[in-house]
């Protein structure tokens, strides 16, 4: 039996979720730190969104009673390791200056493949302990 395919193709990362414990400090670090854009916002859910490109990043305040419902089942719970976000070219000084002038700590610097190619990246952490990865376009 052949594997059938899906009856849909993939266009690209749509939103990830992550869960934060101070809402009003991570939409100042997704918004002034990364420049993400004011998204879909639901209070009754205790969530906001924020667009990254053309995909989201939804912010889930767990710590208040309307997101409660998504509070990890284990203090710290984590079931993602890290978001990598696509960037536009970017000089490395630069980026690494803009970081630090936000009291953010490069964690790693790599050079890897990813969806896009092979490209640089920086490994920062939010101010929730959520990895991610601020990936430039493929060099090669």
């Amino acid at each position: 039996m052949t594997p059938s395919k899906p009856p849909f193709s993939l266009v690209g990362l749509d939103h990830v979720v992550l869960l934060v414990a101070d809402m009003d400090l991570a939409m100042r670090f997704y918004q002034d730190v990364l420049g993400c854009q004011p998204g879909f916002s639901y209070p009754h859910l205790g969530m906001e969104q924020v667009w990254c490109g053309n995909a989201l990043i939804v912010l889930q305040d767990y710590t208040k009673p309307e997101g409660a419902w998504a509070r990890p089942p284990v203090e710290g719970g984590r079931n993602l390791d890290h978001v990598c976000i696509a960037l536009s070219p970017f000089d490395h000084d630069a980026m690494s200056a803009h970081l630090r002038a936000h009291g953010i700590e490069v964690v790693e610097e790599a050079f890897h493949g990813g969806a896009r190619g092979m490209g640089n990246s920086f490994y920062v952490l939010d101010p929730f302990g959520n990895k991610l990865e601020l990936k430039g376009p493929p060099v090669y």
